[in-house]
């Protein structure tokens, strides 16, 4: 006689809440999204028990390799590209101590005061830099600035963050998406969108925008070319 086929439930993965088909009498399984290890059968025991979930807290993210738009829970460590099958890392990083190596991640990059990153490709979600840094490196949100900071080699930024008593000097052009200054940046800067001098702000540079915000008590110091189109 041929065998009977199977009874198979639905499952959702407690970490990326995806959702597959699986054995009803299956132990365990494998996300096929995320990866994550799922216990088929504590999912299963006592369903009407459980409270009700609470509406998940989502992020969006782009996958590193093919650029596909992903959402996944806010409190997930890593994920899969549903696309390419890429691993994506999505921890926070905070060096405190000299490290020589590349990140890639859409987490969090901290350089705290004492910590060295150098000889290094780091391509980050956002980026806070306190203390030193050798290499290469792209923050695809936000790049926030410290005086302490000691950069050399090159970065890229989506936003450019120089928080209020704080400085930084860089003799290049720094092209990014948009910035926020509320210290005192001496550079060139050319910003695709939004520059935004807060009222404790000291911008020592020529300036070129699409649209610039000066709040009452600014200082600038350069050239400006507000509406240019991006280059």
């Amino acid at each position: 006689m041929p065998a009977k086929k199977q009874a198979k439930v639905l499952v959702t993965c407690p970490q990326c809440g995806h959702q597959q088909s699986e054995p009803r009498a299956a132990i365990s399984t494998v996300c096929k999204q995320c990866g994550q290890y799922i216990r088929v059968q504590e999912i299963l025991i006592k369903p009407a028990a459980r409270s009700p979930e609470r509406p998940r807290e989502l992020r969006k993210l782009v996958c590193f390799e093919c650029g596909t738009e992903l959402e996944v829970a806010a409190s997930a460590q890593s994920t899969m590209c549903k696309r390419c099958s890429s691993h994506i890392d999505l921890r926070d990083y905070h060096i405190s101590n000299a490290v020589s190596k590349n990140f890639k991640t859409k987490g969090e990059f901290v350089i705290e005061p004492k910590g060295y990153v150098f000889n290094t490709e780091a391509v980050v979600g956002d980026a806070i830099i306190k203390g030193k840094f050798l290499g290469k490196l792209v923050a695809e949100r936000s790049l926030t600035i410290y005086s302490t900071a000691d950069i050399k080699g090159n970065f890229k930024a989506g936003r450019l963050i120089i928080p209020a008593e704080n400085h930084f000097r860089w003799r290049e052009e720094i092209k990014v998406r948009a910035a926020e200054i509320a210290g005192e940046l001496a550079a060139d800067l050319h910003a695709e969108g939004v520059v935004t001098l807060k009222s404790t702000a000291r911008l020592f540079g020529d300036l070129v925008a699409r649209s610039l915000v000066v709040e009452d008590g600014a200082v600038m110091v350069g050239k400006a070319k507000i509406g240019a189109s991006k280059s």
